[in-house]
């Protein structure tokens, strides 16, 4: 349809003030409903008391706005503990947006062969809003393993395909995300020196992947290579994680050699370019 002011077409399924985002375009019910689901979201299981408190909201209205959620299956209720989690439906919607993006779909062959070929989990993960967002995952079939589930989130300077990424990163990116993100301690292994990370990151880009040894979780290593897109962007990491009795340091240059590899598959297969060159 055409705007007879500006004789421009609006966008079919829009309606006509669709760049007004001012109050009178928002469902404050609707709002408030998913500023507890978001928050029920980040603090799983919680009583109905503590959610109204911390989130500063009245018990009724929490209450009415849980068994609307509820009834949609995004929460559920545990009666005996008097405790509400995020729901089964709240993992399919998720999915759904998972099914959607290519990247995960193109992985998923890469990350099972990688498994295969190294016995170990393989991993994927993006870069969003300062950490590592877990996609998808291809687990060993050893009994002792590494676990990232998707929806999982990692620091970025802690984790092997948060290096990874940081390490492809311009400098003044890299220094926002320093700045904003700290450099928290997990373990004794953790690198929390600014000036140490940065030399770490530079030796990552020379060899092509990085390596969490020990710096989030005691008893596990990861390692990690980016994925490029068209443009030579690193936006996204793929890895294996394990217990180093497994993924020891004499394996390293086996590992990471198939890690490499499956980055430069999984960027290829996205279009992108290998190794990150134009």
């Amino acid at each position: 349809m055409e705007n007879p002011k500006t004789g421009a077409r609006r966008a079919r399924g829009r309606p006509r003030h669709w760049d007004d985002k001012t109050d009178q375009n928002v469902i404050k019910s609707l709002d408030r409903a998913m500023e507890v689901f978001e928050f029920l979201s980040e603090a799983q299981g919680k009583a109905l008391t503590v959610i109204a408190a911390e989130m500063g909201q009245s018990p009724a209205t929490v209450y009415r706005i849980l068994i609307t959620l509820e009834g949609r299956g995004l929460v559920e209720f545990d009666a005996e503990e008097q405790l509400w989690h995020i729901g089964p439906r709240a993992f399919v919607i998720g999915a759904r947006f998972l099914r959607r993006t290519s990247l995960v779909d193109r992985a998923r062959p890469v990350l099972r062969k990688l498994m295969e070929t190294t016995g170990e989990t393989a991993n994927l993960g993006v870069e969003r809003e300062g950490s590592v967002l877990f996609l998808s995952q291809v687990e060993t079939h050893a009994s002792i393993r590494a676990f990232f589930p998707p929806g999982t989130l990692s620091p970025m300077h802690a984790s092997g395909i948060g290096k990874a990424l940081l390490a492809h990163m311009d400098a003044a990116r890299l220094d926002r995300r320093l700045a904003e993100g700290g450099l928290g301690a997990f373990t004794g292994r953790t690198i929390t020196a600014p000036e140490a990370l940065r030399a770490d990151l530079a030796e990552i880009r020379a060899r092509g992947y990085a390596v969490d040894d020990e710096e989030k979780n005691a008893g596990m290593r990861c390692i990690a290579a980016p994925v490029f897109d068209m443009t030579g962007e690193a936006v996204a990491g793929i890895s294996v994680s394990g217990p180093t009795s497994r993924v020891a340091r004499e394996e390293i240059a086996r590992l990471s050699a198939a890690v490499m590899a499956a980055a430069r598959e999984l960027s290829a297969a996205v279009g992108g370019t290998v190794g990150g060159e134009g």
